[in-house]
């Protein structure tokens, strides 16, 4: 592994140097380091200290290119891994390029890309969750229960291919299709989804949806750690869902810029249909004997203002309400969300974080819902609330 990475970085240096020579292709290194120390409240009864990585967005480096191919063509690629700056573990299940690793073509018109990557159903409407006012995907700060709807950017599409226009007065789409690659059966395993967004003066809205098949498996067994087997999901708020045929999300989101204020609504309503089709190793008796249809919807308001050109600060506040399958009680999760963010420069920015989350009901465990802040131990009771202060550095 460690040559492996010593001949990526030696090949882009090459080629860094080489786009003194050849301006018509470039090759670019990029990535974020970011750590934080943080506290927890209730880890499974406990409270935490700990040092934690990526909470302002995901730890990365990468490689991106470009060559014009003339003509407004031009062949674009990524090469995208996450990593923990805590302990130097590869991230995304240890896939090493578990972020983003594509190729792919750019017009006046659009791209068409290839590989793994993350969703339409995301690109176009997670700008308007709370996190992206402060933060990059990935760090789990203000994320919905479980993530089930993907706006963290979670689950990547692996396999697919996707189209993404250019904008057209305000307007955008995309689309994308991830194949299975299951022979004798095309469907299996698949994922397709499409999003759009309309941006005119200071309103935007989008939408999004995605449809997958065999979930536990597609999306949330995107990692080269992920079973073939048992189940994938992790989260309590959807850990009893992973024996659904399908999984559908259906997002809607506006936004309204105010000066140096934004505000933003959001709306997502995640399904996990057929439970019981799928066999699954590691579910508890009652999992398995879910049948019919779980449903998530969240509600989401938030708000970012710049108190200066260098200080942000957001707020936002979720309520997500868990329909679980067979009239089994459902759950409900209160979430608020504080953030304060101070560029340092360009480039390095230093960061306060508070998130407060209280459960009720019964979860997709078939057990009392306990609080369980994305990314973090799950609490033993019905609160749980975490303090983060942390550093990151973008490159």
């Amino acid at each position: 592994m460690n040559k492996f990475l010593l001949s990526v970085l030696i090949v882009s240096g090459t080629s860094v140097i080489a786009e003194q020579s050849y301006a018509q292709s470039s090759v670019t290194l990029y990535g974020v380091v970011d750590t934080a120390i943080s506290y927890n409240t209730n880890a499974k009864g406990s409270s935490q200290w700990f040092l934690n990585s990526g909470n302002a967005g995901g730890n990365r480096w990468g490689l991106t290119g470009t060559e014009d191919l003339g003509g407004g063509l031009a062949a674009i690629f990524k090469l995208e891994n996450g990593f923990s700056s805590t302990n130097g573990s590869i991230g995304q299940g240890g896939t090493f390029f578990g972020r983003n690793a594509y190729v792919g073509l750019s017009s006046p018109y659009g791209s068409v890309t290839m590989g793994r990557q993350s969703s339409s159903e995301y690109d176009f409407v997670y700008p308007f969750a709370a996190g992206s006012s402060l933060i990059s995907a990935g760090s789990g700060f203000a994320t919905h229960p479980g993530d089930a709807d993907n706006l963290d950017n979670f689950n990547r599409m692996i396999n697919s291919v996707k189209f993404q226009s250019v904008s057209y007065r305000g307007f955008k789409f995309g689309g994308s299709y991830a194949f299975g690659n299951i022979a004798g059966d095309f469907s299996r395993n698949s994922v397709y989804d499409a999003g759009a967004s309309y941006t005119t003066g200071p309103i935007a809205l989008a939408v999004g949806y995605e449809r997958a098949n065999d979930p536990n498996f597609s999306v949330y067994g995107d990692s080269t750690s992920s079973s073939a087997t048992a189940t994938n999901i992790t989260s309590v708020a959807t850990g009893g869902y992973a024996s659904a045929k399908t999984q559908q999300i259906i997002v809607a989101a506006a936004s309204y810029t105010l000066g140096d204020a934004v505000l933003k609504a959001l709306y997502s309503n995640t399904q996990y249909k057929g439970l019981g089709s799928v066999a699954v190793t590691g579910l508890t008796a009652l999992q398995n004997s879910f049948r019919g249809t779980a449903t998530l919807d969240s509600y989401e308001l938030n708000a970012a203002y710049y108190i200066t050109p260098s200080l942000q600060a957001m707020a936002s506040y979720v309520y997500t309400h868990n329909g679980n399958a067979d009239n089994v009680a459902s759950a409900h999760y209160n979430q608020i969300n504080l953030g304060l963010d101070y560029h340092l420069s360009k480039r390095t920015d230093v960061y306060a974080f508070a998130m407060h989350e209280r459960a009720a009901g019964t979860d997709a465990t078939g057990r009392a819902a306990v609080a369980a802040l994305t990314f973090a131990t799950a609490s033993s009771g019905r609160l749980q609330t975490i303090v983060q202060a942390g550093l990151r550095h973008q490159f």
